[in-house]
C-alpha cells in the first residue's frame, strides 16, 4: 500500500484545565481515499482538525504528512501548500470585493501572475459550475453560492487533499446535492468531518467514528426518512 498522505498517531490533548480531549487518537489518510469521519459534538473533531493544520501542538504523538514528521512550523507550513481546508462557515473564506479576486488570492500567493492567476480562478469557478460570477460580490451571494466560491478558492491553489469541515452547515438541500455532485467528479483524497450521514454516505468510501478522543471504524445507522408516496407519507429507513 502506499504511504499515507496524512498519519496520526497516538495523539493525545488537553485543554488547560480540562480532562483529555483527544486520547490516543489514530488514523490514517492515503492518497485516493475519501474518509469521512462523524461523531458528537464534544468528540474532539475540531481539536483534531486544529492538530492535524498544525494550529495546536499535541501533547503527545506524531503527525505525519505526505511522509514527513511535522516536527516544527516550518514543515506545517510547507505541508499546508498541499491541502486544502474548506471552512465550516464560507464567511471565514471570503473577504475579496469580487469572486473573482477571492479565487484568484490563493494562487497569487503562491507567486503566479495576475493572468496565471486568473486562469487557474476562471478554471475553478467553471468546475464548481460558478463560470460567469466573477464579478460577483462574495457577500451578496446564496449560502450555497458561498460554498462553492470557497471550494474553488481551495481548487484554484491545486492541492493534493481536500479536508471539509462540517460543509453542509447551513445549506439548503438543493446545494447539498450540488456539493455532493461536484465533490464525486474530484479525483483526489479527502477527509470529510460532518454530522451529515446521508453527505458522508454520498461522498467517501470509509468511515471512522470518533467518541471520547479515540476513532474507530464507523456504521452509519439507518435513520427515517418521510417520503411522500400515493398512499400518503411513508416513513422507512435506508
Amino acid at each position: 500500500m502506499s504511504h499515507a498522505v496524512i498519519e496520526l498517531s497516538e495523539i493525545s490533548y488537553a485543554f488547560p484545565g480540562r480532562g483529555e480531549t483527544l486520547k490516543g487518537l489514530t488514523f490514517h489518510l492515503h492518497p485516493g481515499e475519501k474518509l469521512g469521519l462523524f461523531g458528537p459534538n464534544g468528540a474532539g473533531k475540531s481539536t483534531m482538525l486544529h492538530i492535524l493544520m498544525g494550529l495546536l501542538t499535541p501533547d503527545k504523538g506524531e503527525v505525519t504528512l505526505f511522509g514527513a514528521p511535522m516536527s516544527d512550523a516550518k514543515a506545517f507550513e510547507a505541508a499546508r501548500l498541499k491541502i486544502g481546508f474548506l471552512f465550516q462557515h464560507s464567511d471565514d473564506q471570503l473577504f475579496c470585493p469580487t469572486v473573482l479576486d477571492d479565487v484568484a488570492f490563493g494562487p497569487l500567493n503562491q507567486g503566479l501572475s495576475r493572468e496565471e492567476a486568473s486562469e487557474r480562478a476562471r478554471e475553478a469557478l467553471e468546475t464548481v459550475g460558478l463560470a460567469g460570477f466573477e464579478d460577483r460580490v462574495p457577500h451578496r451571494l446564496s449560502g450555497g453560492e458561498k460554498k462553492l466560491v470557497a471550494l474553488a478558492t481551495i481548487l484554484s491553489m491545486r492541492p493534493e487533499i481536500l479536508v471539509l469541515d462540517e460543509p453542509t452547515t447551513g445549506l439548503s438541500p438543493e446545494a447539498k446535492d450540488r456539493l455532493v455532485d461536484i465533490l464525486k467528479k474530484l479525483d483526489m483524497a479527502r477527509l470529510v468531518v460532518s454530522h451529515d450521514p446521508d453527505f458522508l454516505a454520498a461522498t467517501t468510501d470509509r468511515l471512522l467514528a470518533m467518541r471520547d478522543g479515540r476513532v474507530q471504524p464507523g456504521e452509519l445507522k439507518p435513520h427515517s426518512h418521510v417520503h411522500v408516496h400515493e398512499e400518503g407519507d411513508v416513513p422507512h429507513q435506508h
